[in-house]
């Protein structure tokens, strides 16, 4: 099964590279372009192929020595070669195996960030604002740019709904696994009594939307303007700055009322607009090609309870993975990578069960 994938994909790089020869393909960019991308993407797969074959061929030629050769020392120096080259073949076939992991298209994309405050009243909205927080502190380790988008502050300092831009390499990769329904348990500091809450928090992370990818006719758009309201400094709600974009076929609203200008809270709007068309098309595609199976890790739902996080015990639990960690102040400072490289190296694992299936 994997030298069948192999050779399909040797083939598929042989008819790309005559194809990039062609000098009709020479003179259409934008085929070329796709073209040399795609044969660009197998290369290495071809290279590692071509390694593993001639490793296959030294160890039969070895092996060949040794049935015709009684030289205790040559059968000595074989043995030892072949042992070797079978460290190579081990090495190789699991190389080929992660080079055949589907890769993401989305993984290279920077992503819109969004928080809504859940179940929990104003916990669950002090909450939300401290997920921002994390995922704020997490962005500046990666050294990605953050850009506030739109957010709605409760009166004391909560977030009912708060968006975010974040630009920087495999910020889609990383975040990915952050989509879905946060809970957190804990005794507010409105309980007199002592008791813990249970409050939740939905996270959502959209890669963004490249022009190429998603259009958008103004037809299909009604924009309204209004009044900003809530905090926000000095100047912000005194003209009708703020946007509301509503996509007309499919009902999905965007508003935004961050910035001073009207200009500029339309064009992030409409930035968002796109972004949350793109997933929504990329879902009707996975729904459409693979209904019946998982497409990442967990099921990706947003009504799926993905983690908690409990203040008293100090810990925060993945389950999607079953993993525990008891160190939830330094994960609230923006410490993921141990939770993050573990839901990759879940999905890496899945993806490779496929390959090999």
């Amino acid at each position: 099964m994997l030298f069948d994938k192999l050779r399909q994909i040797e083939e598929r790089s042989n008819e790309l590279a005559r194809a990039l020869a062609d000098p009709s393909v020479l003179g259409q960019p934008p085929v070329y372009a796709r073209l040399r991308k795609e044969h660009a993407e197998t290369v290495e797969v071809v290279e590692r192929f071509a390694e593993y074959r001639d490793v296959l061929r030294r160890i039969g030629e070895t092996r060949h020595l040794l049935s015709e050769s009684g030289d205790r020392e040559l059968h000595e120096l074989a043995q030892a070669e072949i042992s070797e080259l079978e460290g190579r073949q081990a090495a190789l076939e699991e190389e080929l195996k992660r080079l055949l992991i589907p890769r993401d298209p989305n993984d290279a994309k920077s992503v819109f960030l969004e928080i809504r405050a859940g179940a929990g009243g104003e916990e669950a909205a002090l909450f939300a604002a401290e997920l921002a927080r994390m995922y704020t502190k997490y962005a500046e380790r990666q050294r990605w740019k953050v850009e506030v988008i739109d957010t709605n502050i409760t009166g004391v300092g909560g977030f009912k709904e708060a968006i975010f831009f974040l630009q920087g390499r495999g910020a889609w990769s990383r975040l990915k696994f952050e989509r879905g329904v946060h809970r957190v348990q804990r005794v507010p500091v409105t309980e007199s009594s002592g008791r813990i809450h249970t409050s939740t928090v939905t996270v959502a992370v959209l890669p963004e939307a490249e022009d190429v990818e998603i259009k958008i006719d103004e037809k299909d758009l009604r924009v309204d303007v209004y009044r900003s309201s809530g905090p926000g400094g000095q100047g912000v709600n005194t003209t009708d700055s703020a946007v509301r974009i509503t996509h007309l076929p499919t009902g999905l609203v965007v508003t935004c009322q961050d910035e001073r200008s009207q200009l500029k809270n339309r064009a992030k709007a409409t930035r968002v607009l796109k972004a949350r068309l793109l997933e929504r098309a990329q879902e009707e595609q996975q729904a459409a090609i693979a209904a019946d199976r998982r497409s990442q890790v967990g099921t990706g739902d947003r009504s799926e309870r993905i983690r908690t996080y409990n203040f008293p015990q100090t810990r925060v639990t993945d389950h999607r993975i079953g993993l525990t960690l008891h160190r939830l102040p330094a994960v609230l400072e923006g410490d993921l990578d141990e939770l993050i490289d573990a839901l990759t190296a879940a999905e890496q694992a899945e993806r490779l069960e496929r390959v090999e299936s």
